[in-house]
C-alpha cells in the first residue's frame, strides 16, 4: 500500500496530487495541491512532521525523513518543502527546510536544520551540511556546498517552467491511472 497510517496519523493529500503506487508515504505528512511523488520515493513522517507545498515534484528514488525530539535535540527537525520545488532523482532531504521555487539537483543531500531559502539551485551531488543556510537567489554546488554565483533570469524562469511541466505530466499519469483496464482482445489490436 502506498499511503500508510502510522500511530493513528494518515497522510493528507491536497487536490489532484499524484502518488506513484511504487512509492511510500506514511505518517504525519501533508502534500499540497498539484504535487507529484514519483516511483521509489520514501516519505516517512513517523517521528516528526513532513509538509510539502503545492506544485512540487519529488523525483524517483528520493528519501524524505525527519529527526525526532529527544535528549540530543529537544525540538527535533521536521521537514518543510515549499511551493513549486523540483526535487531531483535520488535526493535525500532530512529534517531541513526548503523554500519556494527551488531546484534540488539529482543526488543532493540536505541535512538536519539546513535552510534553503526561496529561488535557489542546489547542484547535483551537492551536500548541504547540518544547520547551513543557503541565501536566496544563488547557485550552490559542492560537498560541502559553496555559493557559486547569482542566478540569472533564465534560471529563475526555470522554477515556474519545471513546476508547470510536472503538473502536466502528473495529470497525464492521473488520467491513465484512473482509466478502466482495456479488454485483452483490444490490447492485441495495438501490438506490433
Amino acid at each position: 500500500m502506498t499511503i500508510r497510517t502510522f500511530q493513528g496519523i494518515t497522510p493528507i493529500l491536497g487536490e489532484r496530487v499524484f502518488v506513484d503506487p511504487a512509492s511510500v508515504v506514511l505518517g504525519n505528512v501533508a502534500i499540497g495541491d498539484d504535487s507529484s511523488i514519483w516511483p521509489q520515493v520514501a516519505i516517512r513522517g513517523d517521528v516528526h512532521r513532513i509538509r510539502i507545498g503545492a506544485r512540487t515534484s519529488i523525483q524517483d528514488g528520493s528519501v524524505l525523513h525527519v529527526t525526532h525530539a529527544g535528549p540530543f535535540n529537544a525540538e527535533g527537525h521536521p521537514l518543510e518543502i515549499g511551493d513549486e520545488v523540483t526535487v531531483g532523482h535520488k535526493v535525500t532531504l532530512h529534517g531541513c527546510r526548503i523554500g519556494n521555487r527551488v531546484l534540488v539537483g539529482m543526488g543532493a543531500i540536505v541535512l538536519d536544520g539546513a535552510v534553503v531559502e526561496d529561488e535557489v539551485i542546489v547542484g547535483a551531488g551537492s551536500l548541504v551540511p547540518p544547520g547551513k543556510t543557503l541565501e536566496s537567489g544563488f547557485l550552490y554546488v559542492g560537498s560541502p556546498v559553496k555559493q557559486v554565483r547569482p542566478l540569472n533570469d533564465k534560471e529563475r524562469g526555470f522554477f515556474r517552467y519545471s513546476a508547470d511541466n510536472y503538473v502536466r505530466l502528473k495529470d497525464q499519469h492521473l488520467a491513465e491511472h484512473y482509466l478502466p483496464l482495456k479488454e485483452p482482445h483490444l490490447l492485441a489490436d495495438h501490438e506490433d
